[in-house]
């Protein structure tokens, strides 16, 4: 027995002395976490902007995305959107709507000043939407016929009042429009701003402010912003943002690798595999507001096999998109299910997906009655129509490469596509605007459009005259469309636009194909990237002034991690 509590004892004392070097060994382990860091100001940043410059003005911006981009640092709008499309307050501190949805009342940040140090108020937005109204300026139609509708009333220096004629709940979307200075440019009509001196020195309230133009040879190569110590929501880290400018992705690519610059601001195909490889760089990739469909002329009595629900459903599950997606877009887009973007506070994740299954697709054709006819050929016909139609397409590389696996898809399954290529002004005034297509391969761009608003290309009201190309004309969904452009409240439109879309999958009056993404590279030195859903490629910079290149470490905590005394 004493032997027996003697070996006890030892093997005790032995557990205590593992237990005791575990811990020990554990100890280490636990202090090799990261310290954590903490933002400072300082560095210089450098992008190579794929473009030219043009104007640093906002509201001549609409036509040159790299004038856009150096527009997203000097100025600022009421509004700004998330990545979800939900407004969020920019100049504005708040806001409120009318409960009939037609007068909207502003509140302007009380620390809001330009950058030459006068504070920002109403008559500044006031002031630019007088310019936005104008007929001598280059503004897209729908954008100055909007606010040529718009009561805008100056209540105090810091708040205003906008008076719609009738409700439209994506009015928000008309508010993130970059306001200019009224005291700077007062004195400046409409045929004069287009090449004022403003638009080479410019003043703005954004989180930037220009510094000075980079030039060679007589040509204007880049810009430097510097950071604005009273931006409201408080100075940027990075000291200076410099943009570069390339023609091209190559060009960009080319600059980075030369230590040039530390960003490529817009990534393509073409350097795609590059960027991937590259060690140093972090590729940031969004959904664009844009969507690659088939619109199908349902209004087109020669077609009959577009009236027949279950044939549009099958002529997308014979239609290969992954294909499309990984060989002719490197990946760089998402299947599409619907018009309403994934990401989007409108989105409903609950539709249904229709996957590539040609032999389910060839199964319903068989089923409506379309057959090969006995003498044999490459087309199906039932009751002596075949199934066959013409589709009409951008006359470029991807789009012909679009059809091209467009035709071979539909061909095994019976059906004849024939092509159609033709520009794309021609296909939109030609055969889209007249209705006189059968089939077209298009690109919907909402680009700077954060509300989903579906409502012009999909009500019935607009299948005549409007933007409906498909004169798809179903009362349920024009209901829904109607009901959520003309309440405020976004609970009701989120069960108005995902009833839509339940009724856009059911009834597939077009072929969705797929949502383009954009691709964006920044070196690893940069930290506090982020970048969500697109609504224009300038969102890339929306955070912008919460990068930073220069960390510290908390007072007191080591390199490893651990408290220092």
């Amino acid at each position: 027995m004493k032997r027996l509590r003697w070996q006890i004892l030892i093997v005790v004392l032995a557990l205590a002395a593992i237990g005791v070097l575990l811990l020990i060994q554990q100890q280490p382990s636990a202090v090799q976490q990261p310290a954590p860091v903490q933002p400072t100001t300082g560095g210089v940043y450098t992008e190579a902007i794929i473009g030219s410059f043009g104007r640093l003005n906002p509201i001549l911006d609409f036509n040159n995305p790299a004038d856009r981009d150096a527009s997203r640092l000097l100025f600022s709008g009421l509004v700004r959107f998330d990545d979800r499309g939900l407004p969020q307050g920019d100049l504005a501190e708040s806001w409120g709507i009318s409960e009939d949805g037609t007068v909207y009342n502003f509140s302007i940040r009380p620390n809001a000043v330009w950058q030459d140090g006068d504070p920002v108020t109403s008559d500044d937005i006031a002031f630019t939407v007088d310019y936005l109204r104008s007929d001598e300026l280059p503004l897209p139609e729908d954008l100055r016929s909007l606010w040529k509708q718009v009561e805008v009333k100056t209540l105090d220096e810091k708040t205003l009042q906008f008076r719609l004629p009738e409700p439209y709940a994506p009015f928000l979307d008309y508010l993130s429009f970059g306001v200019l200075p009224k005291h700077l440019l007062e004195d400046t009509s409409p045929t004069e701003m287009v090449d004022a001196e403003f638009n080479l020195k410019p003043v703005g309230s954004g989180p930037y402010r220009f510094d000075h133009m980079i030039s060679e040879q007589g040509q204007i190569k880049g810009v430097v912003f510097s950071a604005f110590e009273k931006y409201y929501n408080g100075r940027p880290f990075i000291d200076q943002v410099v943009f570069r400018y390339y023609p091209d992705a190559a060009s960009a690519l080319a600059a980075y690798e030369q230590g040039e610059v530390q960003g490529i601001g817009r990534v393509d195909t073409n350097i795609l595999p590059q960027v991937l490889n590259a060690p140093d760089l972090r590729l940031y990739t969004g959904r664009m507001p844009e969507l690659t469909l088939v619109y199908l002329n349902l209004d087109n009595k020669e077609l009959p096999f577009f009236q027949d629900v279950s044939l549009r459903r099958a002529l997308l599950q014979g239609i290969n998109r992954q294909q499309m997606v990984d060989k002719i877009l490197g990946g760089q887009a998402i299947l599409a299910d619907g018009p309403i973007f994934p990401g989007s506070w409108a989105y409903f994740d609950g539709i249904e997906h229709l996957d590539y299954d040609p032999d389910a697709a060839l199964n319903v054709i068989k089923g409506a009655g379309y057959t090969i006819p006995a003498e044999g050929g490459a087309v199906r016909v039932k009751e002596g129509v075949k199934f066959s139609f013409e589709m009409g397409y951008p006359d470029d590389a991807l789009h012909s490469a679009l059809f091209d696996i467009i035709k071979e898809d539909c061909a095994r399954l019976g059906v004849v596509v024939k092509p159609v290529p033709v520009s794309y002004a021609d296909l939109l005034e030609k055969y889209l605007e007249p209705r006189t297509y059968q089939a077209a391969l298009v690109d919907l761009d909402l680009s700077r459009s954060p509300d989903p608003d579906p409502y012009p290309f999909w009500d019935q009201a607009m299948a005549t005259g409007g933007q409906n190309y498909g004169s798809w004309s179903d009362r349920r969904a024009s209901e829904f469309l109607e009901q959520a452009r003309v309440t405020a409240d976004i609970g009701e439109r989120t069960k108005a636009y995902r009833n839509f879309q339940v009724r856009f999958t059911t009834e597939m009056p077009a072929l969705p194909l797929f949502y383009p993404v954009y691709s964006y590279a920044v070196d690893t030195q940069v930290q506090g990237v982020q970048m969500g859903p697109l609504f224009d490629p300038s969102d890339r910079l929306a955070t912008i002034p919460m990068w930073f290149l220069i960390a510290k470490r908390p007072v007191g905590v080591s390199a490893t991690g651990t408290p220092t005394p």
